[in-house]
């Protein structure tokens, strides 16, 4: 059985790791060379390294600080932030990362999941979309909370996957660092609509949060939390033991 991973998430703004609610009130967490080392001796499955404002500010991703998180981590690590083409790609895949986070630059050029995917392999392509329930429905919104792109989420991840997206993190924007559990409304309709794996990001507050998501969901392939991790709320390797205990496949630090 294919065990379930747990994915520590590193915002980095200004060379920091920062946190707020609903992509606001951002406060300042630690280093991301050191949060990393810390969360890969933790037994972490996986890390995500977000540069959250290289989007926005029209520029490239840190790659002096990715360098040094990849060389300090022995785990896989995904990067986003200011991708918006090939050679950006590469430019992230040469810093040590494994696989390549899109959001912003896939909604002004889809073609580009396609281009990095033949190029890479799909399963070093990540489709990220930030997710937000309005009155028109699920709608995709760019920029963290700035910019509704007035795509329909589920349609966009579709063709993101049909463009060869080998796996998808739907972060829900009207849950991230609420909380009070995952979006499993929403990601419930993703699942039904694609078939690559899923990484539930946005709302967990609790290890009861984590076996919510994997017992109603058993589909989701891995959860994505920030807070509860670096505030110390949630320790890893107690999330996965009680994890086990409540019969969900994980990987324990004495199966390494």
């Amino acid at each position: 059985m294919i065990t379930k991973r747990i994915i520590p998430c590193l915002d980095v703004k200004d060379g920091r790791v920062v946190k707020g609610v609903n992509f606001s009130g951002l406060r300042d967490v630690a280093s991301p060379v050191e949060l990393a080392r810390r969360y890969s001796q933790q037994g972490a499955d996986e890390l995500v390294f977000y540069d959250i404002t290289a989007s926005a500010e029209g520029r490239g991703l840190f790659t002096d600080i990715l360098t040094e998180t990849a060389r300090s981590v022995f785990i896989p690590l995904t990067v986003g932030g200011g991708i918006n083409s090939e050679k950006d790609f590469e430019r992230v895949l040469a810093c040590g990362a494994d696989k390549v986070s899109v959001n912003s630059g896939a909604i002004r050029d889809p073609r580009l999941i396609e281009r990095a995917a033949r190029l890479y392999g799909s399963q070093c392509v990540v489709l990220s979309v930030d997710v937000k329930n309005t009155p028109q429905g699920y709608r995709v919104f760019a920029k963290g909370f700035r910019e509704d792109t007035g795509l329909d989420a589920i349609e966009w991840l579709k063709r993101g996957v049909d463009m060869g997206a080998g796996e998808i993190v739907v972060n829900s924007i009207d849950t991230d660092g609420v909380k009070r559990g995952f979006d499993l409304k929403l990601l419930e309709r993703v699942l039904a609509s694609v078939n690559v794996p899923v990484i539930a990001s946005g709302g967990a507050g609790s290890v009861q949060d984590f076996i919510d998501l994997f017992t109603r969901l058993p589909q989701v392939d891995a959860g994505l939390a920030a807070s509860i991790f670096h505030f110390g709320e949630v320790s890893i390797p107690l999330l996965k033991k009680q994890m086990a205990a409540s019969g969900i496949p994980v990987r324990l630090q004495e199966d390494i």
